[in-house]
C-alpha cells in the first residue's frame, strides 16, 4: 500500500497553530540531523551542536506563531540555530574549533572499499580541511559552511545570515581565498 504523502511544512506548521502541538515533531525529524551536523561542523563540538540545535528547535517551537512564511522553514530555524551558536561561541571563546578528540566525531564516514592507506589519507585530507576551515573567521566560516557544505545557494544564505546577496559573495570568495592559501602551505 503506498505511503500517503507527508504535509508540506506549511501545513504542517498550521497544524500546530491550529492546536496539535505534536505535528511539530514532523518538522523536528525532518531537520534536526541536518541542523544537527552543520552546527557540528560550525561550532565543531558535537556536544555544543547538540545543545545548540535543542535550544534552536525549542525556540523555533516558542516562537512558531512569529514565523511569517517569507522563507522556508528551515531557513527560518537556521537562522535561529545561527543566532544561537554565535552567541555559544563568543561565550566559550578562545577554545579553538575541532581541538582534540570531537575531530573523530565529525569526520566523514570513510568508504569501506578503499585500501587502508587509501582511508588514512582521506581521513587525514578530511581533517586537514575541517582545521583548515576553523580557522577562518566566524563571518567566512559560517559562509563556506552553509555554501560548500550545505549546499545553500547564495539567497538562502543571504536571509539565513541577515546579510546582501554582496556581502555573501566577497565573504565566500575571501574564504575560499584564505581556504586555498591555508591549504597550500600545508600541502607543501
Amino acid at each position: 500500500m503506498p505511503q500517503p504523502n507527508p504535509l508540506t511544512d506549511a501545513q504542517t506548521i498550521a497544524a500546530v497553530r491550529g492546536g496539535d502541538p505534536s505535528a511539530y515533531g514532523e518538522l523536528v525529524a525532518r531537520y534536526q540531523d541536518r541542523l544537527f551536523r552543520t552546527l557540528s561542523r560550525l561550532l565543531g563540538s558535537v556536544d555544543d551542536a547538540e545543545d545548540v540545535a535543542q535550544e534552536a528547535i525549542i525556540q523555533a517551537y516558542v516562537k512558531l506563531d512569529t514565523f511569517k512564511g517569507n522563507s522556508a522553514f528551515y531557513t527560518w530555524l537556521y537562522r535561529i540555530a545561527f543566532n544561537l551558536a554565535m552567541s555559544h561561541a563568543r561565550k566559550r571563546r578562545p577554545a579553538t574549533l575541532l581541538d582534540g578528540d570531537e575531530n573523530r566525531s565529525l569526520a566523514e564516514p570513510v568508504d569501506q572499499g578503499k585500501s587502508p592507506q587509501q582511508a588514512v589519507e582521506t581521513k587525514e585530507r578530511i581533517e586537514t580541511v575541517q582545521n583548515a576551515i576553523n580557522q577562518l573567521a566566524d563571518d567566512y566560516r559560517q559562509v563556506v559552511v552553509l555554501r560548500e557544505l550545505e549546499g545553500c545557494d547564495y539567497e538562502q544564505i543571504a536571509h539565513i545570515l541577515e546579510i546582501p546577496i554582496g556581502t555573501v559573495r566577497s565573504r565566500l570568495f575571501r574564504a575560499r581565498t584564505q581556504l586555498k592559501a591555508t591549504l597550500t602551505s600545508l600541502v607543501d
